[in-house]
């Protein structure tokens, strides 16, 4: 089968910035890393995008773009076009294809209804490279809920490990990013994945409100504070959990509310506890547990998250343990995914967002 080299982009839920990462793959068991980047988005834009989730609400029609969505759309692009000219000086060949997320601004499954902001057409031009791009609708188009897409990219990292990790299957990747979610592999068969719950976006919102800094460093607030356990009730007894999957979630689907009036480190505290057990009540909706976890996403540099998944699994380690770059593994996906577009193969299933069938998805752009 041919090799691609191929760039992801993706801007997740945290909206922090853009994570750029180029792999070489053949779309199937071939995977090989390439250099990365990450561009962050400054203050000011961050708030954009923030505005842009209020725009949002208003959109009935993923072609609308009420407010001020299609000048935000145009700036998103264009701040992604840059991302890509700083990556290819870090590189010797041309990539053939770049893989386009954009950034999530609505997800309403219920609906059919989810919308990336990111002009597919207008990257390709301002970055001279095809682009595939709006591989969520095709989905969705065939009964999906458009989410989580990475584990087909997740299934290949596994299934790279066979040999060494023949004991350890099934093996269960979990990607805490603003909203959690996991991804189920065992040693054959297609893989199972759905979304668990708030990863860090409650925690960043909250960090936010309360003290003015984006994001919990390090998780060093929530260490010297103490586990609201009435409000991880309120969190946890919401009906999502209870759901089997496949399942996904919006941004807004949680809110600060169960919080109150606790103070700072008290509720990065609680909401690191809701994280973390959340995703451990995914067992509940597994064929059997699993032998293996593997942290990737921003949530696993919250050490606080990961001691108490540490405590409530059997064995856990980051993606950094099996060799791979946690921070990336998002952006790397997009890349793999976009050569599965490009061939036609299959980029859901019916056990990873309820599809009819596996379905490819996406669309190409030609500069």
């Amino acid at each position: 089968m041919s090799i691609f080299t191929t760039i992801g982009l993706m801007s997740g839920t945290s909206m922090d910035g853009i994570d750029l990462a180029v792999l070489h793959t053949d779309g199937i068991d071939r995977v090989e890393f390439g250099p990365s980047l990450f561009q962050p988005y400054d203050a000011n834009f961050r708030r954009v995008l923030a505005d842009a989730l209020e725009d949002a609400k208003a959109i009935r029609d993923r072609n609308d773009r009420p407010g001020n969505l299609a000048t935000v759309e145009r700036e998103i692009t264009e701040r992604h076009a840059e991302a890509v000219r700083s990556l290819l000086g870090n590189i010797y060949e041309r990539p053939q294809l770049i893989g386009f997320h954009g950034q999530t601004i609505l997800h309403r499954p219920e609906q059919g209804l989810t919308v990336q902001l990111g002009d597919g057409p207008l990257l390709a031009r301002l970055t001279n490279l095809p682009v595939v791009y709006d591989m969520r609708a095709n989905d969705m188009a065939h009964g999906g809920q458009g989410a989580p897409l990475v584990p087909a990219y997740h299934a290949a990292l596994a299934r790279s490990k066979a040999a060494e990790w023949q004991d350890r299957f099934p093996v269960v990747f979990v990607n805490i990013g603003g909203i959690s979610n996991i991804t189920y592999v065992t040693a054959n068969g297609d893989p199972i994945a759905f979304d668990t719950g708030p990863g860090n976006a409650l925690i960043d919102q909250w960090v936010a409100r309360e003290a003015g800094i984006p994001f919990d460093d390090g998780g060093r607030i929530a260490s010297e504070g103490q586990i609201d356990e009435a409000a991880v009730s309120l969190y946890l007894d919401n009906p999502f959990f209870a759901r089997t999957g496949p399942k996904s979630l919006d941004r807004l689907d949680f809110t600060l509310e169960p919080l109150g009036n606790l103070e700072l480190s008290d509720g990065a505290r609680t909401l690191a506890a809701v994280s973390a057990r959340s995703i451990l009540k995914a067992v509940d909706h597994m064929p059997e547990p699993p032998k293996l976890w593997v942290i990737c996403g921003g949530g696993r540099k919250n050490p606080v998250i990961v001691e108490d998944l540490k405590r409530g699994a059997e064995r856990v380690i980051l993606a950094e343990d099996a060799g791979w770059n946690g921070d990336f593994t998002e952006a790397e996906a997009w890349a793999y995914l976009a050569v599965r577009a490009h061939k036609g193969l299959p980029l859901t299933y019916p056990t990873t967002t309820g599809c009819r069938q596996p379905v490819t998805g996406g669309i190409l752009a030609e500069p």
